[in-house]
């Protein structure tokens, strides 16, 4: 194991890994399926997931950023964690879902149709329709919801004001975590900024503090990050799991992701799911979102033979 050696940051403030048996691991924003027809392809999801797990995911979360959870509906939800189950994957230890809504009782419906079937948890987003809420108006709203679903086993709430436009502060996360002990068990800062991740890891280092910009993965488990939810992981965990082993750098990472933030986010993960599972149905995505064109995806490609080159050293 690497010790941490950032010059710009005195040696007390340097933070340790943490133990194996209080990280929460990698997990896999998980992408979602789609037929021609425009549905949730169940079969390739199950797939997908057994993938995901065999190669080093501890965690999947269905219908996450990556996963469009904002462009599918309850039926579509249900039929995913059903499908999910029935495949037997343990949902208690295996599963959260995103959820993402702006009414208070469909972010509980999203909640206990996974809670409902035995589910892990909740990827909790804000309620993003309402810009600039109060810190006590977003306490109320979480309260509400976390009041109606007591039996997750994790809320890890979701800090991603660039698409919510509603940021988590601290000072909220703190009354959170004190309201509802035990239940809100982690962040997820998808960010990209580290003095943010750095902060929270300072004030709220007794929560999973995870990590959604794959760029700052490493130096965050140095410093007592718990994990990541990320969407790389649907198509590079076997190269990621060490990075939370380890807090270890992975060559040609950062240069992958900076070429992939290029593009649009969803539509360049499954890309690359589509490239790596050789299945150019993966290349569907719900309306408003759209596949990348050919000469995207080619350059796309292009840094991702780099990466793997420069990740198994060929």
């Amino acid at each position: 194991m690497r010790t941490s050696t950032h010059p710009d940051r005195p040696a007390a403030a340097r933070r340790s890994p943490r133990p194996a048996d209080r990280r929460f691991g990698l997990g896999v924003a998980l992408a979602t399926p789609f037929t021609s027809e425009g549905r949730v392809d169940l079969a390739r999801l199950v797939v997908h997931a057994r993938h995901c797990l065999d190669a080093g995911c501890s965690t999947i979360t269905l219908a996450g950023t990556t996963g469009e959870g904002a462009s599918l509906g309850m039926g579509e939800r249900s039929a995913m964690v059903e499908a999910i189950g029935a495949a037997g994957i343990d949902l208690r230890a295996r599963v959260l879902i995103g959820v993402a809504s702006s009414s208070v009782e469909d972010a509980v419906t999203q909640s206990r149709q996974l809670l409902d079937a035995g589910g892990r948890g909740l990827l909790l987003a804000p309620p993003f329709y309402f810009k600039d809420p109060s810190e006590d108006g977003l306490f109320r709203w979480f309260a509400a919801v976390l009041e109606r679903c007591a039996d997750a086993c994790d809320v890890i709430l979701y800090h991603i004001p660039q698409v919510t436009a509603v940021p988590l502060s601290p000072a909220l996360i703190g009354r959170l975590k004190t309201a509802f002990p035990g239940l809100v068990t982690g962040v997820k800062d998808s960010t990209g900024d580290w003095p943010t991740t750095a902060r929270l890891l300072a004030e709220h280092g007794d929560l999973h503090i995870l990590v959604g910009d794959e760029r700052l993965l490493a130096r965050a488990v140095r410093e007592g990050g718990s994990g990541a939810i990320n969407g790389f992981s649907n198509f590079c965990a076997r190269a990621l799991a060490p990075i939370v082993a380890t807090g270890e750098d992975v060559p040609g990472l950062a240069r992958l992701v900076t070429e992939l933030c290029r593009h649009p986010v969803t539509p360049a993960v499954k890309a690359l799911v589509a490239r790596t599972r050789d299945d150019v149905g993966w290349l569907a995505l719900a309306p408003p979102l759209l596949p990348l064109d050919a000469a995207a995806r080619a350059t796309l490609d292009a840094e991702f033979d780099r990466f793997l080159a420069a990740s198994t050293g060929a």
